[in-house]
């Protein structure tokens, strides 16, 4: 496996590959890599010819500073996993590499900036958009993989590839669990022993409010389901939850056709917060 922290030499790298008509698939991270990164890895082998991650902790999409400071950073031993999962290139930049100036660019997503994520977390897509733009521009994947966890990300993802018709094809990966329910995600680290005990709530309302939509109830009796669960629960803060169209985000009134219906939350659980959302 290869590692580089320059764009040109990252850049010299892969018009070698592009000259034998090898096909790169792309997984982008912000390291503190688990099962779940793994996984768009190993799917990313599967499909194309060589496999680049990139780790890179993106400052431009954290509103929250002491967010940013407690983000995890194992860049070594995310290397190591990587490299044991098969990737052939890490792209590993600094801050510095990555924004030689603080960038000015302002990228409006319309109605996916004031939705969930974006209503809670003003500027997040905008510093997602930048840095995702900046890296199919460097890395020009045939293919590109992210997981289903972060479904509005996704949705931001895809319209941003729309938009400016940037020739990659996104691939959404299915969410991967732990044993007991709980989305495997990065911040799970910072969660205490007993804050990881309680997380599974997260899971639990899901589970509950399919349930409710499946027997036929409302989403707004499902969603109102969920927050008395969590009313009932102190150690949680809901921050939302809704349930929408899995591809447009957009309200849902009713069930969608198989596949199509999500129902998303975010909750704060001490000092962590936590997003989980299911597609049926």
């Amino acid at each position: 496996m290869l590692r580089f922290d320059t764009i040109t030499a990252l850049r010299h790298h892969l018009s070698s590959l592009r000259s034998e008509q090898r096909t790169i698939g792309l997984v982008p991270t912000m390291g503190a890599l688990h099962e779940g990164h793994l996984t768009l890895i190993d799917t990313a082998r599967r499909e194309n010819d060589v496999v680049v991650s990139s780790i890179f902790v993106n400052p431009v999409q954290f509103n929250n500073a002491d967010d940013l400071a407690r983000y995890p950073r194992t860049l070594e031993e995310d290397c190591q996993k990587l490299e044991l999962a098969g990737c052939d290139v890490v792209f590993a930049p600094s801050v510095a590499e990555m924004y030689p100036e603080s960038p000015t660019l302002k990228i409006n997503f319309g109605e996916l900036e004031i939705v969930m994520e974006g209503a809670f977390r003003p500027g997040h897509f905008n510093g997602v958009g930048i840095v995702v733009a900046k890296l199919f521009n460097i890395i020009q994947p045939d293919r590109a993989y992210f997981g289903q966890k972060d479904l509005q990300q996704v949705a931001v993802i895809r319209q941003l590839v729309r938009d400016l018709s940037i020739p990659v094809e996104l691939v959404r990966c299915p969410t991967i669990r732990e044993a007991d329910g709980l989305a495997m995600s990065s911040r799970n680290r910072n969660l205490s022993p007993d804050e990881r005990e309680q997380a599974t709530a997260l899971f639990k309302a899901l589970t509950l409010a399919r349930e409710l939509l499946a027997d036929g109830h409302s989403p707004s009796q499902a969603k109102a389901a969920v927050t008395g669960f969590f009313t009932g629960n102190p150690h949680f803060r809901l921050e939302y939850v809704e349930v929408v169209n899995a591809d447009t985000l957009t309200l849902a009134n009713e069930v969608l056709a198989p596949g199509q219906t999500a129902i998303c939350l975010a909750a704060h659980l001490g000092n962590v917060r936590l997003i989980d959302n299911l597609v049926f």
